[in-house]
């Protein structure tokens, strides 16, 4: 590819404003308005790999299959992060292929059904941290925990929610049919919600497993082994700050890998916030730089894409 690769991962969240608008045409609408931003990008020249969140999503299709339950199987969560795949990819497909004849770009957009390999073997598997699915009250809580046989946990004071083992990402299974399609030209939307989670048997089989992958650190991986010049993190904020919600708060334009690390090491950013997209950007940047290729990292609001790319705002990290 002549022109620069890029992998945007937009976060589940980001589909949903509030409570009140979480149905399918709000997602809709949210996505709409995010693709604007994102197409700028592509109008400047970048070759793009969208991947996305599903927190929420999944969470829907569980507590539907809960309430269903006594009229149809319950929905496996390896295939209910199949099930986000297709409808949140096919928003986005539809969005960017509207946004892209609107401003006169002909590119094809493929939505990618993506399998992500994880270890059986992974010590997350043995400690289920990831909360997924509906807030329940503490006695609620504890029947779904004796007849289940669910894991949960009180979730920032809003309720107590179900927790899933969240292991760490090995290998985009889908890896080299993204490349060819990159290659055809198109705009690829794959990784959806950190891709479903597969283990690979003594026969190399692939099966399903319960669990849920970290969509910024699979993104990552697919950004490290596409050899994408930017890993871009959309989020809430423009920029990445330092004493964050303090009166020694302060913004940042960029950080080398060193200041990364050693702010990471002072807990400045938040374990459960802006943590996790520093260190997923962070492991981008060192393992691309290792492989001896040019490679760096954003952080930055949808709404300022454009003004990041012209270093306006934003931060960067990892550039030099």
């Amino acid at each position: 590819m002549s022109k620069p690769l890029a992998v945007v991962a937009v976060g589940g969240n980001a589909l949903i404003q509030d409570d009140r608008h979480n149905s399918i045409p709000d997602q809709y609408a949210a996505v709409t308005d995010s693709v604007r931003h994102i197409c700028d990008m592509i109008e400047a020249g970048w070759e793009m790999v969208l991947t996305h969140g599903n927190g929420p999503q999944v969470g829907f299709i569980l507590r539907r299959s809960e309430l269903s339950s006594a009229e149809v199987a319950p929905v496996p969560l390896d295939y209910a992060v199949g099930d986000t795949q297709g409808a949140i990819g096919y928003m986005f497909q539809k969005a960017l292929s509207n946004e892209l004849q609107r401003r006169g770009i002909h590119k094809p957009v493929v939505a990618l059904v993506t399998q992500t390999r994880v270890d059986a073997n992974d010590p997350a598997f043995r400690n289920p941290t990831k909360p997924i699915g509906a807030f329940f009250d503490h006695a609620t809580a504890l029947t779904r925990q004796q007849e289940l046989g669910w894991t949960l946990m009180e979730d920032a004071g809003r309720g107590w929610r179900r927790t899933v083992p969240s292991p760490q990402p090995l290998e985009i299974v889908e890896l080299e049919t993204i490349a060819t399609l990159l290659r055809q030209g198109c705009i690829v939307i794959a990784c959806g919600g950190g891709g479903i989670p597969v283990v690979r048997d003594e026969r190399g089989m692939l099966n399903g497993t319960e669990a849920v992958i970290d969509k910024d650190l699979a993104s990552a991986l697919l950004a490290e082994q596409l050899g994408a010049e930017m890993l871009l993190i959309p989020t809430g904020v423009e920029q990445v700050a330092v004493n964050f919600g303090t009166p020694q708060q302060r913004w940042l334009d960029k950080l080398s890998v060193e200041e990364a690390q050693r702010l990471i090491a002072e807990g400045q950013f938040g374990a459960g916030s802006m943590q996790p997209k520093v260190e997923a950007i962070l492991g981008f940047v060192q393992n691309s730089h290792a492989k001896g290729k040019k490679a760096r990292g954003l952080i930055t609001s949808p709404q300022a894409i454009k003004a990041a790319l012209n270093h306006q705002t934003g931060t960067w990290i990892g550039e030099e």
